[in-house]
């Protein structure tokens, strides 16, 4: 039986300004005490759409892959994506915290960019060459590729340094700090930055 579910199952909220740590968001309440982190990531239909609303799978190849995917691949493939996702996430929080990620979560990371780029395919794109994923983009893992290739290219640039968590300390969904004076707080003002705002009036009222 294959995937045949087309319209989104969810709309993801795209606030981090960069797929790869849109994708480590997919864990919403990441730091939650009371009632614990939200998975997004549900199905593999729920991948597939994530990838799509990020701009990394055409419409086209979104089709194919609902369409062609059997559930037990999907399901493994599911699996893979998220533990690249958790690897990145212990990685990137330990460096804003100011320490070096751990050689597991860096293993895990190395194995999935080197997969993704095993299928990267160099071709001409007037003016200039680029690499692409055409030759790949019937398999399963195409959204986890893109997804590695993506968060490959953030990490190991100058880029990291703009990286941020939201101040709501539940939260703390990551962004790239691209404001005029770096100062940006909040993943979202009308997600966190509001809901920060009314919690801190309620605690003067109390007061």
């Amino acid at each position: 039986m294959k995937i045949t579910e087309i319209a989104p199952s969810r709309v993801f909220q795209l606030v981090a300004a960069h797929p790869a740590l849109d994708f480590i968001n997919t864990v919403d309440w990441r730091f939650r005490e009371i009632g614990g982190p939200e998975e997004l990531l549900k199905t593999y239909s729920d991948l597939i759409h994530f990838t799509a609303q990020s701009n990394l799978l055409s419409s086209r190849q979104t089709l194919h892959l609902l369409r062609t995917v059997t559930p037990r691949k999907a399901a493994k493939v599911l699996e893979q994506s998220k533990e690249l996702r958790e690897a990145m996430a212990e990685a990137i929080y330990s460096a804003l915290d100011g320490l070096a990620p751990g050689a597991t979560q860096l293993k895990t990371m190395q194995h999935y960019f080197q997969a993704a780029r095993l299928h990267q395919n160099l071709q001409w794109k007037d003016p200039h060459p680029e690499w692409n994923l055409t030759k790949a983009e019937n398999a399963a893992e195409l959204p986890l590729w893109f997804l590695a290739l993506g968060a490959s290219d953030l990490i190991t640039s100058e880029a990291m340094s703009m990286v941020r968590a939201c101040g709501n300390p539940e939260c703390k969904w990551l962004f790239l700090d691209t404001s005029k004076n770096h100062t940006k707080r909040w993943c979202d003002m009308k997600l966190c930055g509001n809901r920060m705002k009314a919690r801190r009036f309620k605690a003067q009222r109390a007061s």
